[in-house]
Parts: structure tokens; sequence; C-alpha cells
């Protein structure tokens, strides 16, 4: 359905709808940008989209767009938009229009061409269904660019990140790291202070950055840039572009 991605890219994917997918990867986007390279962001699906004036617009699009500088027009970004928020394969069904992978492999294939880098945000969790056939597992296969988990501090967050790099190593996809988000700043429960440390045990997987919680700031082209500070710290502590293989 898609093809290799022909640039240096990370696939942001998580454990779960909620997690902050979009707002590690418009950091990670930011960390691109700031440094000088030419990012394209790229949301392949979003539910739950509003309506405006030119139609379904995703939020969580425009926000890669602002943090990435991307020169793309969201229809690119975001190719495929529908209103509910819902898995893709319900929204798709219960709206009467099914996914466009061909639409989505295109605006992969144009951003691809003058960019350096891209950062492609997932929907919901690695397993979520696309249509009737695929799940957004399939997608990151047929993309072929390492995966950034980004996983809950809370009680539960070990196994559901267990079984999702789990699933994406079966596959035979590069898992690059967990971002732990959404980590209490103060009064770190007992639960929350030793998770990093067992999935990196039990997972084999690095925890590549915990990035704390911010209460006052929302998802929203108005946040980036800048983000909130203890986000661009956080994220600041990696090497995306060695994770990308970007050179």
């Amino acid at each position: 359905m898609l093809s290799q991605l022909t640039i240096p890219a990370l696939l942001v994917t998580g454990t779960d709808t909620g997690v902050g997918k979009t707002l590690v990867a418009g950091a990670i986007a930011d960390w691109f940008r700031t440094r000088g390279h030419r990012v394209a962001c790229c949301k392949p699906v979003a539910t739950g989209c509003v309506h405006r004036r030119e139609g379904l617009v995703s939020e969580d699009a425009e926000f890669l767009a602002v943090c990435g500088d991307v020169r793309f027009p969201l229809d690119l970004i975001c190719p495929q938009r529908y209103a509910q928020p819902l898995a893709p394969a319900i929204a798709a069904q219960r709206s009467g229009r099914s996914l466009d992978w061909e639409a989505i492999a295109r605006a992969l294939a144009i951003m691809s061409r003058d960019s350096d880098v891209m950062i492609v945000e997932g929907v919901g969790g690695a397993m979520v269904p696309m249509d009737d056939k695929h799940t957004f597992i399939d997608a990151i296969g047929w993309l072929k660019a390492p995966a950034v988990v980004v996983a809950r501090p809370g009680l539960g967050t070990i196994n559901h990140t267990l079984l999702t790099v789990e699933a994406l190593r079966r596959r035979d996809i590069p898992v690059a790291g967990v971002v732990i988000n959404r980590y209490p700043p103060d009064q770190t429960p007992i639960v929350e202070e030793t998770n990093p440390r067992a999935i990196e045990k039990w997972g084999k997987v690095p925890i590549l950055c915990i990035v704390p919680e911010d209460r006052v700031h929302t998802i929203g082209p108005a946040l980036a840039p800048p983000l909130p500070s203890g986000v661009v710290a956080a994220i600041g502590q990696v090497d995306w572009a060695a994770k990308a293989g970007l050179t």
C-alpha cells in the first residue's frame, strides 16, 4: 500500500490514544527545525477533525506544521481526515469514505522531494484498525522508519509499552526507543519512579527521554513555537538526527 520512505525519518507511535504523540512528534520536528533541517511532517490519518470554512482540518496537523515550519499545505500533511473521533476504519465506514492509501502515498512522496527529514505521527496505538484488512502497524512496516514509542508514566504502562515494542519487533520494525510523556514534575509516585527502569529491563529498549507534564498548555498552533521549556529540554537530550539516520 505504501512504499519505503526515501529520506531519513522517524515514526512516532504510542501505547494508546491520548498519550501525547502529537506533542512529542512536534517537539522532535522543532528539534530538527532549530538545527536548520528542512522538515516534513505527516499525520497520514486523523479523526476527530474540526469543520472550518476550507473543510475538515486536523488540529494535530496544524500543530506539527508550525513546530517544523513545514512549507507544505495541510492537505498533504494530513491527507485523510474524518470528523468523528473514532478508529480510522470505523470513522471511514461511518462517513462512507474509504481510506485512500494512494492519497497518503502521494503526500509522502511529494513532501519527501524537498525535505531533509520526515516525522510521521501515527493515529491511536500501533494496532489501531485503518481499514478492513490493515492496522497502523502495517503502515509502519511499509514505511520502514525507526519507531519512537510514546508511553504514559503511570500504572499499566509497563504492560502497554512492552506489548507495543514486541508487536513492532515481530514485524522487524526497528524501535529507536521509548519516550515517557507527561511525567509528574514533583512528588512522583513510586510506580512512576520505577516504571522507566522496568521498561528498559524487560523490553531491552532504551528510554530516550522523560518529558515532564505541562498542565498549562494545550495542543494547538498557538502553542508552538516556542514549546514549553521542559518539553524542549527533555527532547533536546536525544540526538534525533542519529535516530533517524540523518548524517
